[in-house]
């Protein structure tokens, strides 16, 4: 999945938007950006943060500037452990062509010693959005690690996997907010899973991170659903 590539796929499944989100990374966000430059598609940098508690939170933002501010906030956190490229697979830098920068050293494959509320106060603090990702699934889900959606968690939405509609996931998981938005995507880590599964944001504006957050909220007209 090299940018070119991730660019040309979501131009030719009709996406609109989509965001970068490597696992405790944000350094391949930015070459997806420029390869999306002058194109229609829109390309938001962020990352899928593996909590102290094992939870996936997608931490989504407008600019590179703050994704990076929350790289740095992320980079003090990691365990100090090596990557072991035969067991996890190389952890690769690229271009905005796909060609090799650096090769990350150290393990992004694991768990932070940041906690789900700290790093939800934290994202949203540098203007993120906050999301916990496929909440049903029982590898790294909230509701399967946790046991239920804890209050204190200031999230604009929830994904949900391809495996459940959000109105089932309503009726499953009885603690998420009523008001709580849910929202499903492709979760791609292979070129044809992109567009397989999507999220309609229905808003007149661009879509950055403000909008985005309004659509959720289903503000004035605005609204958000699997089809």
């Amino acid at each position: 999945m090299v940018p070119p590539l991730i660019v040309e796929e979501a131009l030719y499944k009709g996406l609109d938007v989509i965001a970068i989100t490597d696992h405790n990374a944000t350094a391949n966000a930015g070459a997806v950006m420029t390869a999306a430059h002058d194109t229609a598609l829109i390309v938001l940098p962020g990352m899928e943060l593996q909590t102290r508690e094992e939870v996936d939170l997608l931490c989504i933002f407008d600019d590179l500037v703050a994704a990076q501010k929350w790289q740095e906030q992320v980079d003090g956190r990691l365990f100090p452990l090596d990557n072991d490229p035969e067991r996890f697979g190389p952890q690769y830098v690229v271009d905005a062509q796909g060609d090799l920068v650096a090769e990350e050293s150290r393990l992004l494959q694991g768990p932070t010693t940041i906690g789900l509320e700290e790093a939800a106060r934290q994202v949203r603090a540098l203007g993120g959005l906050v999301i916990p990702a496929h909440i049903d699934r029982q590898a790294n889900g909230l509701m399967a690690m946790l046991g239920l959606w804890s209050p204190e968690l200031e999230a604009d939405a929830a994904e949900v996997s391809a495996n459940i509609r959000p109105s089932e996931a309503r009726r499953k998981f009885a603690s998420l907010p009523a008001d709580l938005a849910l929202i499903s995507s492709s979760d791609a880590h292979w070129l044809d899973w992109m567009g397989k599964v999507m999220t309609i944001f229905e808003m007149p504006g661009r879509p950055d991170v403000a909008e985005l957050r309004r659509a959720l909220q289903g503000l004035d007209g605005r609204r958000v659903y699997v089809p």
